[in-house]
């Protein structure tokens, strides 16, 4: 870690250089002596990528930026705020802290934040950050979390542990006993440590085999930002004998799309199923990873189109997590009915139906945007349909 990356002249290169060719730059020649060019390029690129993802790091002056890979494993300021809303209490240690994303918003709903980072350069790069954002209850340690855990020997309300999903060569692994430090194992320490534990895993695990591998979970958010699953969250609590509740978000610019079930009992759950009614409904993201197929028609008291269509209908509009439409009109899949509703422009979905979005647009020669939604998809008898929809 160099500090006179922070110097005035060498900020304002980097922020002037922000959208420069790097290529061109680096022929230009950067006009420092005493940091490398290599470092200052490193900056321009690390910084550029938080401008949408950690506008807070972002937009302050004198931030000292890790490499790209570190930026791409950090959590965003969107799902980090939304994790610190889950918490409260005195103490929380941050096992693998990384960036500092996660224990800075930790650190605005707990008095007081362990920070454990193995790699020096950038624990010291977050202690560093941390007093240029004015930061002052998060106790920074270069150490394995395992070990700082074993060595404090002490109570704390809250565990979280985000485990490296990169194996020894650099792999991406997603499967908890891959990755570094294994939760499986170290999972009685923690509860020995905390009687709340957070374990942030990557979206693609299966719920039920995961659920099999840990022990006492309260639990599971499925997190998602502008419909894409960035992260599950696992919420274990010491000796908690209940039921694993599956909490589902959608974090959007203008509203936050919640849904939440008991996990146990989808399976028992009872969809309705009719012909397509008045509104149409498409569930978010973090709902279909969460398989809420039946729970979601029984506890809203809407239809399902197919078993396997997870397309839902009714003939009152409700308030729904994910997106609604009006059906304007329904169409048996006939390329001659089609042409006879002159449809050229539209928006167009899938759902359990034999030909993707591309070979469909090939077949009926409709473009791409406009204000008309089509949705490809099966009915109860087994029938291919076409809804043509208005976005609501």
């Amino acid at each position: 870690m160099n500090l006179e990356l922070l110097n005035t002249e060498i900020q304002e290169f980097i922020d002037a250089n922000l959208k420069s060719d790097i290529s061109i730059l680096l022929l230009k020649g950067i006009p420092f002596n005493n940091v490398e060019a290599k470092t200052i390029i490193e900056q321009i690129e690390a910084k550029k990528r938080c401008e949408k993802k950690l506008p807070t790091w972002y937009t302050t002056k004198n931030i000292y930026y890790p490499n790209k890979l570190n930026i791409e494993q950090t959590s965003s300021e969107v799902t980090a705020k939304y994790k610190a809303s889950l918490v409260s209490g005195k103490s929380l240690i941050d096992l693998t802290g990384g960036f500092g994303i996660d224990a800075y918003y930790f650190s605005k709903h707990i008095e007081s934040i362990t920070h454990c980072e193995i790699n020096t350069e950038l624990s010291d790069i977050v202690k560093q950050n941390y007093k240029t954002l004015n930061v002052s209850n998060i106790a920074c340690k270069n150490e394995s979390g395992i070990d700082v855990l074993k060595q404090l020997d002490e109570l704390f309300d809250w565990i979280y542990i985000d485990p490296s999903r990169r194996d020894d060569s650099k792999q991406k692994v997603f499967l908890l006993s891959d990755c570094i430090p294994n939760v499986k194992t170290f999972q009685n320490l923690f509860l020995k440590y905390a009687q709340q534990v957070m374990v942030k895993t990557s979206p693609l695990l299966d719920l039920t085999a995961t659920l099999s591998d840990l022990k006492y979970v309260k639990e599971i958010h499925i997190v998602a930002v502008n419909n894409e699953v960035k992260e599950l969250l696992w919420i274990l609590e010491r000796d908690y004998d209940g039921d694993a509740i599956i909490k589902t978000v959608n974090l959007q610019k203008e509203n936050i799309q919640n849904f939440e079930f008991n996990f146990k009992n989808e399976p028992s759950s009872q969809a309705i199923y009719s012909e397509p009614l008045s509104y149409l409904y498409e569930p978010n993201v973090a709902i279909l990873k969460a398989g809420a197929f039946n729970t979601i028609s029984e506890l809203l008291n809407i239809n399902k189109l197919h078993k396997h269509s997870h397309l839902y209908t009714s003939d009152k509009i409700i308030d729904f997590p994910g997106r609604r439409f009006k059906i304007e009109n329904r169409l048996p899949f006939n390329k001659k009915v089609f042409f006879k509703e002159k449809i050229t422009k539209a928006n167009i979905t899938t759902r359990n139906f034999p030909l993707s979005v591309n070979d469909i647009r090939k077949k009926l020669k409709v473009k791409d945007g406009g204000n008309l939604y089509l949705f490809f998809t099966t009915n109860l008898n087994n029938e291919k349909i076409i809804l043509v929809c208005s976005k609501l």
